[in-house]
């Protein structure tokens, strides 16, 4: 396929990977810039609408041989899309990115360029576990602060598996096959606990005062959150969002490791 629109980041990452420039991809959210990481790669690529808000008129218009989208977020659309041109689907967007990644590459006929860009990052991980040795005993905890809600992140979610992947471990609630528990409360503060705790704030809302930056400060200033092991051993860092969480694919996957060599290893 010489013209493909991909309706995912996730899936555009995995197409830049392997040298598919797509001529249209989604933003995160109406009004948003590309997120940085990627604001290079797609400088001539058009916008088709947002992840949950595809604009088909705009997808029409790029008259593509291909279209890549995802079940979890495009089910209802698929008949139309196809009518356009051949799609493909993934069938989640959480957990293992390394699965869609494959599907997306042999979908645009790139898998060996695909299966080496995986290889890369495997190989990438063996040497960081080397590395970390005994640190790959700590408990590593996900904190995710969003307007109105607090959530601890569990193995299915993307940075839960990149975490896997290296082989830390987990605090006791989180080391499940779960994506998150959504409507943590204060009392459950202690529940987050770990050698070291991750967290990344969302300001979807950013006019009502960027709610979810504002819940962070609010939450890790608490005497209960001051009395976790990781607060009182400054094992608190705030990281990006966007690579720990919500980007997805492959190139997020790397810079994800590059921010835990900065942590654990420098």
């Amino acid at each position: 396929p010489k013209k493909v629109v991909v309706l995912t980041n996730e899936g555009a990452e995995a197409l830049l990977a392997v040298g598919v420039t797509p001529v249209g991809t989604t933003k995160p959210r109406a009004g948003d810039e590309w997120y940085p990481h990627l604001a290079k790669d797609l400088k001539d690529t058009k916008v088709v609408g947002t992840e949950r808000d595809i604009n088909l008129e705009a997808v029409m218009k790029l008259k593509p041989d291909l279209i890549i989208g995802n079940k979890m977020r495009h089910e209802k659309i698929y008949e139309q899309l196809n009518e356009i041109a051949p799609t493909v689907y993934a069938e989640t967007l959480r957990g293992d990115w390394k699965e869609n990644f494959t599907l997306y590459t042999k979908a645009v006929n790139k898998e060996k360029e695909g299966q080496k860009a995986l290889e890369d990052y495997k190989k990438r991980i063996e040497g960081m576990k080397e590395k970390l040795g005994d640190k790959l005993n700590s408990k590593v905890s996900i904190i995710r602060f969003v307007p109105g809600d607090v959530r601890i992140y569990q193995k299915n979610s993307f940075s839960g598996a990149v975490l896997n992947d290296i082989g830390f471990k987990r605090p006791p609630l989180q080391d499940k096959d779960e994506f998150a528990i959504k409507g943590i409360t204060k009392e459950q503060i202690p529940n987050m606990d770990g050698d070291y705790i991750f967290y990344f704030t969302s300001d979807k809302d950013a006019d009502k005062n960027n709610e979810g930056t504002t819940l962070a400060k609010e939450w890790t200033e608490d005497p209960l959150f001051k009395q976790l092991q990781a607060s009182k051993d400054n094992k608190v860092f705030q990281v990006d969002e966007v690579i720990w969480n919500t980007a997805g694919g492959i190139k997020a996957a790397n810079l994800m490791l590059d921010d835990i060599e900065k942590y654990f290893l420098k």
